[in-house]
């Protein structure tokens, strides 16, 4: 056990200070030539890192100063053996007689470095004699970094193609086999590190070694950088002897980094034409290592160097990528029986990812990985894991994201499978990702095929999948998620009225089920989107044959007849009124007098027997009156008995503001300002009449309880429609009139003690205006001349 704290911090001070120390006498005896006592000291500072009293972290700190010695002694072998005031060849073969090991192959090394430099010797012969004398220190820390030592001071002495140490026509292979070599070695003690101390100070040691182990992987970066490593020597031997090492040490934590240092490294360009052979050492890995990782970095590397280049995109399809890593993954899969299923799920979002940007045409190949997912997730019960669930909708989000097109993700026939395993939270997610992409792309589905494929997809939206509490939903989300089902259902489009008769049909399929909470949401979009089409096929007419759907005005009313009846189950009466109504307006519209008088028949059922509430009274009652109005399909029987409904059920709201201004809307059912339009100058008056009545009642009732009169500006509501209907030629309506309920509101305002002064701005704005058309002359002016104000 490597002791910690302060003693550890004592021990790294006292190795400095003897590092120091001895660095101090060996420059002076350098100084002064003696050679015999500077190598002396030098092995005597070099001791110090025989030391196992330090954890690898302090060790290098205790290294790097033994190193920086070594340095500068190296200068100092350099400028004498260039003086030739002694020769590198007795300097080399002084040094091995050095003590301790330890410290002669450190000098070794640094005196090899000056050897090589000078060029007595060829570099290759130098290199195989350090890299196999190093063989001498075992200790796993001591012998990693001497061998980084070595690593670090040979790099730019290898034998390489270009190189100033270039040999004959075999000296790259000289170079690879020393630092594959090298490399070899220096895992092989890192992995021993592992078994090394008692078991239960393992993850100590773990720690320990993942420090260590840009030491190992330095080495593969030293390969990566030799010229003469082009695509043919690193396919037949640096990558065939690197995993053979990297599978054989059978240690996870070596195997996961090493895999991951030689994806790094190497050029993807080799990786693409040696992918069989790299993907093959995958399934022989330990069975704890992190494959996923490593293989979903490999992806997306490819991923990007395909998408760097569309020149390179050729080679992908030449060596048949997307197949050997679909394999690949299957079997690292297959083999990794314990692989959580968020590990198998990420691997094949990489192969997703990757399939898009290198194979986007491909929908079997897109296909095929959501098919293995399915797979892999048959036989579970629904995902609760945060992390897989993350990770399928990142699956499920990407084709959306590429194509930016649902229709080619319903062409998918397993992209609705993969969604089947979501939770229903993130199933309602996912939908909304999905209707979102339709929005932002302005996506038009244009078939019922389309839309019934798209509607099982969003299901987890549109219908409560399973038992869900009322109390578990959040109302916001709730509302937020159903306007977008709404905006959906305007997204869905046909020019051919069949088609689009079709579409609607499917959509009300599926809202019907939705349950009495969703319809105020989806019902009102569905009634809007047939009403378009009515109106797009207005003036045609006829009558269901058999069982074939007819894109009829009339086929289509009855379909929104019976959707807008299922909003009764909310209950919603007011909102349904309110559709019954622009139905009846549309049927007038298509000249339908019977399907115009049944749906106003359908919004007084509604209002007698459903809406309650005084104030939706009131909305229901103006909502009425003014859909009537704009009416002119109706023949004289069936309006005079909706016109009379409408002023029976207007003086019966239960205010008497709400009556009178009730009353007085009604008279516009008995004047409609267009060529052919009902023109009952009488009933008018009678109904200003009434509502004059029910305003002096309101005058009094306000007397009883106040102890005032109440407010004049139902009188000046009335006094402005008098005016309305004068100025349209009502015979009925004379100055005479106008200028006796003129007189009548200056006497109500004089005996009103209390002053409103909204009233009396309405009051003055009103005369001003009969000013005006008193002064402006002509037919109109004459009219308003009798009146004084």
């Amino acid at each position: 056990m490597l002791p910690h704290g302060d003693d550890e911090e004592k021990w790294l001070a006292e190795g400095i200070a003897g590092i120091q120390h001895n660095a101090f006498y060996m420059h002076r005896a350098l100084d002064s030539n003696d050679l015999k006592d500077a190598l002396r000291y030098s092995v005597q500072m070099l001791s110090e890192l025989r030391t196992s009293l330090l954890s690898p972290h302090k060790y290098y700190e205790l290294y790097m100063r033994a190193f920086d010695e070594l340095r500068k002694m190296e200068m100092f072998f350099r400028e004498e053996t260039a003086r030739g005031t002694i020769s590198v060849i007795e300097l080399y073969e002084l040094v091995q007689h050095a003590g301790n090991i330890l410290p002669r192959l450190y000098l070794l090394c640094t005196v090899g470095s000056v050897y090589i430099k000078s060029k007595e010797a060829p570099a290759k012969d130098v290199l195989k004699d350090l890299v196999e004398m190093c063989r001498g220190i075992q200790h796993p820390v001591r012998g990693l970094f001497l061998r980084s030592y070595l690593c670090q001071i040979s790099r730019d002495k290898l034998p390489d193609i270009g190189s100033e140490y270039e040999g004959d026509a075999d000296t790259v292979s000289h170079a690879i086999e020393f630092v594959i070599q090298n490399f070899t070695e220096m895992n092989k003690l890192w992995v021993r590190m592992q078994h090394q101390g008692p078991t239960r100070e393992k993850d100590k040691r773990e720690k320990e070694r993942s420090q260590l182990r840009d030491l190992v992987g330095k080495n593969l970066h030293v390969l990566s950088q030799i010229e003469g490593v082009d695509l043919d020597i690193y396919k037949e031997t640096v990558l065939p002897r690197v995993l053979e090492q990297v599978v054989n040490c059978k240690d996870e934590l070596a195997q996961h980094y090493l895999m991951d240092c030689i994806i790094q490294v190497f050029p993807d360009e080799y990786h693409l034409q040696t992918l069989e052979t790299l993907l093959g050492a995958f399934p022989q890995l330990q069975p704890t290592v992190d494959i996923k990782t490593v293989l979903s970095q490999l992806m997306d590397r490819l991923s990007i160097y395909a998408a760097s280049s569309i020149e390179v995109l050729p080679e992908f399809l030449q060596v048949e990528a997307f197949s050997k890593l679909s394999n690949a993954i299957g079997k690292v899969i297959e083999a990794q029986v314990d692989m959580p299923v968020v590990g198998a799920i990420t691997l094949y979002v990489s192969l997703l990812t990757f399939t898009l940007r290198v194979h986007p045409d491909r929908l079997d190949y897109v296909d095929q990985v959501l098919g293995a997912c399915v797979k892999k997730l048959s036989g579970r019960a629904k995902l609760e894991d945060s992390r897989a669930t993350k990770q399928i909708v990142a699956l499920l989000s990407a084709p959306l994201e590429k194509y930016n097109d649902i229709v080619t993700a319903l062409k998918l026939p397993n992209y609705p499978r993969v969604m089947d395993h979501l939770d229903n939270g993130t199933n309602k997610v996912m939908a909304v990702v999905i209707i979102q992409s339709i929005m932002k792309n302005t996506t038009c589905i244009s078939t019922a095929d389309k839309v019934e494929a798209l509607f099982e997809l969003i299901k987890g939206l549109i219908r409560d999948v399973d038992e869900t509490q009322d109390d578990e939903i959040d109302e916001e989300d709730f509302k937020e998620e159903q306007n977008s089902v709404a905006r959906l259902i305007h997204m869905l489009h046909n020019d051919d009225p069949e088609e689009m008769l079709k579409i609607i049909c499917t959509v009300r399929k599926h809202i019907i089920l939705g349950g009495p909470k969703r319809l105020p949401f989806t019902v009102p979009p569905l009634v809007f989107s047939a009403l378009k089409l009515v109106r797009h096929l207005q003036g045609q007419d006829g009558d269901v044959i058999g069982e074939e759907i007819s894109a009829t005005p009339k086929k289509i009313f009855q379909i929104l007849h019976q959707t807008i009846e299922a909003l009764l189950s909310v209950p919603s009466p007011e909102l349904a009124l309110r559709l019954y109504l622009q139905c009846a307006e549309a049927a007038n519209d298509c000249d339908l007098e019977p399907v115009a008088y049944e749906f106003f028949t359908q919004a007084f059922i509604l209002y007698e027997e459903e809406v309650a509430d005084s104030k939706a009274q009131v909305t229901a009652i103006h909502l009425i009156i003014g859909t009537l109005q704009r009416m002119n399909v109706f023949g004289v029987e069936n309006r005079d008995t909706l016109t009379h409904k409408a002023t029976g059920y207007s003086a019966k709201l239960l205010k008497k503001p709400d009556q009178c201004r009730a009353v007085y809307a009604c008279s516009h059912l008995f004047w409609v300002d267009e060529q052919d339009g009902i023109k009952d100058g009488e009933r008018v008056l009678l109904c200003l009449k009434r509502a004059l009545r029910i305003a002096n009642a309101a005058q009094q009732m306000a007397n009883v309880t106040r102890g005032s009169s109440g407010p004049v500006v139902l009188f000046i509501e009335i006094l402005n429609k008098y005016l309305y209907f004068f100025e349209k030629g009502n015979p009925q309506v004379t100055s005479s009139v106008l200028q006796g309920l003129i007189e009548l509101i200056k006497t109500e305002m004089q005996t009103d003690g209390s002053s409103d002064p909204s009233a009396d701005a309405f009051f003055a704005s009103t005369l001003r205006y009969i000013q005006f058309q008193k002064q402006k002359g002509g037919a109109m002016g004459e009219k308003y001349d009798p009146i004084k104000i």
